[in-house]
């Protein structure tokens, strides 16, 4: 069992776990001790990012007198993680020239598109991570590297199937994962890595030559999205999820210069309430604004009344269909669009489409 010398906080009653990335600097470790004294350690302690030590045991050893190899099986913790359980692996082997080499093997992905912070053709290992594994190199057998030199392969057992559940291939990471973490740690539902990797998104989207972009509230509404803006290629559709303020922000630092937001009832009206992180608002849609909005176009007492006392967001935008009061979905739209601008002081052009829960839509803007 891997296990941190200095556990770091997390949620009462869930464990925190390692990423990929520390755990291919741990197998890094292994692999170089092995290699150096022909005998695999029993277990390696790396110093990660976040300031504290991890203790791993390597497993799956080949060894021989030029390369050695082990893996490391990641331990997500209680994040539901694709990569919890996957075997990641390092190779080290000797060679003739000087310096050192990083590479990846059968299961990292290859970089194919700009945007990423990482050079075209190269394996998916994040900067972190790279330099992990460099002060393991480094610290082992820095002095030596002068006279003969050292190739390092990451792998990851099955990772090319694995990679298949991730928005790898939207990214351009092809055949395989990427090696991530900036702390080493991975915290149990933590929101700061699904932020980073919207974030990326729209990074690449844009390192891509894209100018529009469409950021969803969910993938549900991102393939109706799909299927309304069919001129849009596969990279300018990012799923933001609940981090609005992320996604617009980061559109309105590069070179995008219009957003197009698809969502649904539900987060629509917190985002037109001003919520930019949109689960800040709570679970339960405030349905007395989606009333007040509804006043302003026109509906009936008895309308506005179904709608304050309505259980679900569903529910609100059935009233209004039946009703056949559909100025109130372009109302929704217009507010949609009326923070977002505000949120980034007018620098990006902002349009908005909202969609029923068949992918009907409800309203679109500009219309």
């Amino acid at each position: 069992m891997n296990r941190l010398e200095s556990p770091p906080a997390s949620r009462k009653g869930l464990r925190t776990g390692f990423t990929t990335g520390a755990c291919a600097a741990a197998a890094t470790k292994a692999a170089l001790q092995a290699l150096l004294l022909r005998l695999p350690p029993e277990q390696v302690t790396v110093h990660l990012p976040a300031g504290c030590d991890a203790t791993f045991r390597p497993e799956d050893w080949v060894v021989s007198e030029r390369e050695t190899s082990c893996g490391i099986i990641k331990d997500a913790g209680d994040d539901p993680d694709v990569t919890h359980g996957a075997l990641i692996r390092a190779a080290v082997a000797w060679r003739d020239e000087p310096g050192w080499d990083l590479r990846g093997g059968e299961g990292v992905g290859t970089v194919t598109r700009p945007g990423l912070g990482l050079e075209i053709g190269r394996p998916a290992i994040n900067p972190v991570p790279r330099r992990m594994i460099t002060a393991v190199v480094q610290d082992l057998v820095g002095p030596e590297l002068d006279r003969h030199g050292l190739i390092v392969t990451i792998s990851v057992r099955d990772g090319e199937r694995l990679a298949k559940k991730t928005l790898n291939g939207r990214l351009g990471i092809i055949r395989g994962l990427s090696i991530l973490g900036t702390s080493g740690i991975v915290r149990p539902y933590s929101t700061a890595a699904w932020r980073a990797s919207v974030v990326q998104a729209v990074d690449v989207a844009a390192a891509g030559g894209c100018r529009e972009v469409v950021l969803s509230t969910g993938g549900t509404t991102e393939r109706f999205a799909m299927a309304v803006r069919k001129d849009l290629p596969e990279i300018a559709f990012v799923e933001m999820g609940i981090f609005t303020g992320a996604a617009l922000k980061a559109c309105a630092k590069v070179e995008i210069e219009r957003a197009i937001l698809s969502g649904q009832i539900g987060k629509f009206s917190k985002i037109a309430q001003g919520f930019m992180q949109t689960h800040a608002a709570g679970n339960r849609v405030d349905t007395r604004f989606l009333a007040e909005l509804a006043a302003q176009h026109g509906v009936t007492c008895s309308l506005r009344e179904a709608i304050v006392a309505a259980n679900t967001a569903r529910h609100v935008g059935e009233l209004i269909t039946s009703a056949r009061a559909t100025s109130v979905f372009e109302g929704l739209c217009e507010a949609v669009v009326k923070q977002c601008r505000a949120y980034v002081q007018n620098r990006l052009e902002l349009g908005a489409i909202l969609f029923d829960f068949d992918g009907t839509v409800l309203a679109k803007l500009p219309a």
